[in-house]
This record gives C-alpha cells, structure tokens and sequence, in this order.
C-alpha cells in the first residue's frame, strides 16, 4: 500500500478538529443551523493553515447524505464525504486558480452550473489561488457570482487576496485565516507522534513547530522529512543535522559571549554554528528569534505568556537576560534584520557577520548624540583628532600597555564636598568593574545630596534618558555594590530632577556661549562621522567648563 505523508493522513474532518482556526469553525456552524449560508465564500490566509481543509469541511456539511438536511458534524462514512475528502465528488468541483485561470475555463463553469447537482443539495465550487485569476475571467464569474442558481455555492481560496479585485470581494463573506500558534501546533505534533507509535524527545517539540512559521502543512512536512531520518527518538541533534535547525545550545551560547563582551569567544561560537552546516542567514535568523525572547524577558518578565519556550529554555533565556538591557536588544535585533538583507546579496556573507558579531561585543551601550559631543569635547583641549566612527555605541575600550591601572585614592566620604571634589575618582571606579557604558549613564547627572549614607544625584532635561537606563535591568543596585566595596558610609544611590534642569557640566550660561562654536563643532570630521553614521542631527551643545 502507498504512503500517505501526514499532512493528508491526519487531514481535519470536522469544523471543530483544524487547529487554530476556532473563530471561524464557529461562524460556519452557525450560518448552518441558522440557514444563512452565503452562496460565496472568500478563505484568505497564508499556506497550510486549513483554508481548502475548511472548504471540503463546509462541502461535507451542506451535502452529506447521512442527514436530510445541512448538518453541522458530517458523517464522514457516506459517499459524498468520501469523495469530497479526495476530491473526486461529482458534485464538489475543485479548480486550481493557477492552471485554469483563462476566460474560457470560467465561461465553461458559468455555463454548467445551472445544471442541478446529480445527488447532492448544491453544486460546490472550490476554486484554490483565486488570484491567478485573469482580470477577463474574474469579470465573466461576476454574473454569476452575483446572482447565482439557488443550488450553487462558490468557495475560494486565495494566499494573496490584495490580489483578488475588489468586485469580486464585495460579492463573498470573507474570512481570515490565523497563522497557527506554535503551541497549538506543538500539541497536534504530539498528538500525531502517539498515533504513529514514535517516540521523541520534548525538546524536539518547540523547534519543529516554530519552524513551521504558522502553517501546520509545513509542520507536518517537515516531521515527515525527521521521521524519514529512521532514527528514534526523535532528538535536536537530529533536528540540526537533517533540517538545517540550529541547536539552542550553541545559539545560547553565542548570544552568552556577545553579553560578557568576548569577540574571540563569539566568533568561535559563530565558527562552530558555520561548521555544523547551517548557512549565515540562518545564523542571524536564529539569532533575531532568540534576542527577540531576550527583550520580551527584559520588558514583560520570564512568566509571560509571550514566551514560547521549555522550562529550561526559560531559566537560560533569564540568565542571558541580565547581560543585556532592552535598548542594547533592540539596536541588535535591528542590525541583524538590515544584515540578513544584505548578506543574501554578498559575496563574502561571513566577514559581514562576522564584523557584526564583533561589534555587538564590542559595545556594551548606546548613548545620544549630545552625550557624545561632549565626550568628543572632552577628550583633549586641542581640537578632535579624526577617527572613524562607526554608530552610536560606547566601545569596551582596552588600555594600552604604556598606561598604568588607575589606584584612586579613596578619602573618606564624609559630606557632599567631597563626594563632588572626588566624583571623578568615584567614576572611574565604577568604570574598571562596570564597563565605560555605565559610567557614561552616570556622568550625565551630578551629586545634590548626601545624607545618613544616601547620595542623592540631580537629573537634568537632558539626563532622563540615562536615568531610565540606569534603573533597568538592576544597573544602580550594581553601582551601589561596587561603591559599598570601596567608600564606607556609602550605601544607596536615589535621584530627583534638577530644578535648574541642568545637568552635570552645564552652566546657565551654555547655550549662549555655544552659538558661536556651532558651526565649527558641527565641521568637526568626528562629528561629521557621528552624525553620518547616526543619520542624525544635533538639537543642542553641552560645553565643559
């Protein structure tokens, strides 16, 4: 006996068994008892998520012969429902869009539907990928459609019904098919894994299904291609080496390299991934999906619902978490969907990735283009020497050999005086063990108050920024160790707007003073490369006493 793959095996015979498309199975039962069927329906969606199953279904229920009237739970034994499941009813004509899409094919359906059908209630027409349609034919079918005999009823299909005109449209009720959510399809994989008698490891689940992209025929195909494998259980190994599915370990285990700022780490990581045979789009796909579970993690938290993950898949996506904040994650995600386009179109697909790895390890925060300008000003007191910039990103710089580890002196830190003669000291301590990112968010504001152990920082306008980012992902709470460490008497950071809405290094007189600079700041190569590079354009100027 020939096989039959499981997408037509485990075919859904009633309204209520096609997954994923509860809202719609509904109506169509309704229209049924209620006797309101449409004489033409309009099923739009993507492939594989039960528009033609949906038809058949909808067939089955208006001719099924086990009843004397249109039912909502077809008998699947008569010998209309067996035809119309194999498409071979006498009185269920199926068309394919795509092949008969000329004048004369619709001339010809128009010319025999007004002949009864031979032993069912009506004469069902299916038409698949109605949008192959030439404009000539979808004009000869409006008659019809428009008034058609009352024992004829219209189904279409289509993938891309912006395609389909809108005269036609406005004749069908038109429905919308969901992609499948991963989860359901999950539930029906483990179903159709029992029936068959094949056993499998869960981890092989979740992969599978989201591979799929929402089409429960893709999912199925793509387990018959595993089960071809001949090998049980079912295992992510197995996963990678048949279809091209990177192993969630290894992708972890980049994404880990990129958050402790190992660029020799994540280009070994990226080797590794290239070795196993997976091409470099798939790699930065991967990548996009599990940086997108990263900042779901850091904006709605672990427990969300938005999370499609295992339990252990869990616990390792929060670990990865706390090395990354959600602007970082959304720069990242938003580089590797602008490198996915162009590496598709490069020769050299590998360096591109692998520069891009580089930098994301490289650059532990962005910071705005105002903070910037004052760092470029503050680097030395003779004009910005030129070197190239590529974004927005605070590098984790290296010290070269010639320069001595900072030792600042710690003095006892006894009132606000001291804390403001020796802020700088206070920076770079934070800087050795936080990274510069973090000393960049916390030179923005400056010290107001210092009582009973608490320092109290003033928050400009133009600081609010860096406060926020401050104050996610437990940045002050790490600031406040590393300084508990080093100063006694110092044990908690707060913050409070500044009244004079300045921030640190600004003066009341700034802004006039800068006008005249303007132009020669702005003419500067740096921050000609800054701005390029951030497609930006400055809004103010911070000068440093």
């Amino acid at each position: 006996m020939a096989y039959t793959v499981l997408a037509r095996k485990y075919r859904s015979q009633g309204f209520d068994d096609v997954v994923g498309q509860d809202p719609i199975g509904k109506t169509l039962k309704n229209a049924i008892k209620t006797d309101r069927v449409a004489h033409a329906y309009l099923f739009a969606g993507t492939r594989g998520v039960g528009k033609t199953t949906m038809a058949r279904i909808l067939a089955k229920a208006l001719n099924c012969l086990s009843f004397d009237e249109p039912t909502t739970k077809p008998c699947c034994k008569c010998d209309s429902c067996l035809a119309i499941n194999i498409g071979e009813d006498i009185d269920v004509i199926e068309i394919d869009g795509a092949s008969n899409n000329r004048v004369e094919e619709i001339r010809e359906l128009r010319e025999n539907a007004i002949f009864r059908p031979a032993r069912s209630r009506f004469k069902i027409y299916i038409i698949d990928e109605v949008h192959m349609l030439s404009i000539s034919a979808f004009n000869a079918l409006l008659k019809t459609l428009e008034e058609p005999p009352s024992h004829v009823k219209f189904i279409f299909a289509t993938t891309e019904p912006n395609k389909v005109i809108a005269t036609i449209q406005s004749r069908c009720q038109r429905f919308d098919f969901n992609n499948i959510n991963p989860k359901l399809i999950g539930g029906q994989l483990r179903s159709i894994l029992k029936k068959e008698k094949i056993k499998y490891e869960e981890d092989v689940i979740l992969p599978l299904a989201k591979m799929a992209n929402g089409s429960m025929r893709d999912a199925l195909s793509l387990l018959d291609r595993l089960i071809s494998a001949g090998a049980e259980p079912l295992t992510g190994e197995l996963l990678e080496e048949y279809l091209g599915c990177p192993n969630s370990e290894k992708i972890y285990h980049l994404i880990a390299q990129i958050g402790d700022s190992n660029a020799a780490g994540a280009l070994t990581a990226a080797e590794q991934l290239i070795s196993s045979g997976l091409s470099e789009v798939q790699i930065v796909d991967s990548l996009i999906d599990f940086m997108r579970d990263l900042m779901v993690v850091e904006s709605a938290g672990i427990e969300t619902e938005l999370l499609i993950l295992t339990e252990e898949q869990r616990k390792r996506v929060a670990e990865l978490a706390e090395k990354f904040d959600v602007a970082a994650l959304v720069y990242n995600i938003t580089a590797l969907e602008k490198l996915r386009w162009t590496i598709k179109n490069s020769d050299t697909p590998r360096v591109l990735l692998e520069a891009l790895l580089v930098r994301f390890a490289l650059s532990e925060h962005f910071i705005n283009v105002d903070q910037l300008l004052r760092r470029l000003g503050a680097a030395a007191p003779g004009p910005i020497k030129k070197k190239p910039i590529a974004s927005a990103d605070a590098p984790e710089t290296t010290k070269p050999a010639s320069m001595p580890d900072r030792k600042p002196v710690l003095p006892a830190l006894g009132d606000l005086a001291s804390i403001k003669d020796n802020f700088q000291s206070i920076l770079n301590i934070v800087g050795d063990e936080l990274g510069p990112g973090t000393v960049g968010l916390l030179s923005a504001l400056r010290p107001s108050r210092f009582e009973e152990g608490v320092l109290t920082l003033a928050v400009g306008a133009s600081a609010q920024a860096s406060k926020k980012i401050l104050e996610s992902n437990g940045r002050v709470e790490k600031i406040q160790t590393v300084l508990s460490r080093h100063y006694t008497g110092l044990v908690k950071l707060e913050f409070e707007s500044d009244p004079s809405g300045r921030s640190a290094g600004e003066t009341p007189s700034a802004q006039p003073k800068t006008s005249g600079k303007r132009n020669e700041l702005i003419s500067d190569p740096a921050v000609k490369a800054v701005l390029t590079g951030l497609e930006a354009t400055v809004t103010g100027i911070d000068e440093n006493p």
